[in-house]
């Protein structure tokens, strides 16, 4: 399946998801499959359930006629479906990232930015390689801006994040002690979600930075 071909029925479509239970008429269900659970079995039944289209990564139950498409990777296709849409988005996106306080920090931009525009943003916390890819394809054309929340427990997470979301604003909350075995200590935290700042630098969008924390304004140091 070509992400351009699929990309003309996706905007025909309601909503992406990835929970079978919650599949609606002219929903598009992506079906993420687990060690023990193939969720390509329950294809055919969002479609019978109003699903627009069914993206499998088992071959066996692919139904081009039902629009039933088998692809090598779900969560590949979902994460391309995802840039490309972005692509074609012509508004702001505020990312946000950090040790503590990604989701409140979160909510409160949004309700701020809400009060004048038409702005989308993560839903819950829903900020990671699945959660990013969802966040974006939910942006439809009637919103202005969105904010997106970027969680990681490892370093070059956010630096992909950032090449999915393709942000035009960033702030980093704090660089706290969470998982400090995936980013190997600290240092690697702080490395590990500057690298929000780095994709803002080299693409010359726009920093926020809390001049509270030193470790920030050195990081900042010269944008």
């Amino acid at each position: 399946m070509n992400i351009t071909d699929f990309y003309a029925l996706y905007l025909q479509a309601n909503k992406v998801t990835i929970d079978s239970r919650k599949v609606e008429k002219n929903d598009i269900f992506f079906a993420f499959s687990g060690e023990n659970f193939n969720a390509a079995t329950l294809a055919e039944t969002a479609v019978d359930n109003g699903a627009l289209a069914v993206i499998v990564e088992d071959k066996n139950f692919e139904d081009t006629a039902r629009n039933i498409f088998y692809v090598k990777s779900t969560l590949e296709f979902l994460q391309d479906l995802a840039k490309h849409h972005r692509a074609q988005l012509n508004i702001p996106i505020i990312a946000l990232t950090g040790s503590n306080g990604k989701t409140t920090t979160k909510e409160i931009i949004h309700a701020v930015l809400s009060q004048k525009y038409n702005t989308q943003y993560t839903f819950g916390n829903l900020n990671n390689h699945i959660g990013v890819p969802l966040t974006i394809l939910s942006i439809k054309p009637e919103h202005e801006m969105a904010v997106v929340e970027m969680g990681a427990n490892h370093q070059k997470e956010i630096e992909f994040l950032c090449t999915i979301a393709q942000p035009n604003f960033g702030y980093i909350t704090n660089f706290g002690k969470a998982h400090l075995e995936g980013f190997g200590g600290v240092e690697g935290v702080i490395k590990g979600k500057s690298e929000l700042y780095d994709y803002l630098k080299s693409n010359n969008q726009f920093v926020v930075v809390n001049e509270n924390d030193p470790i920030q304004v050195e990081k900042t140091d010269g944008y």
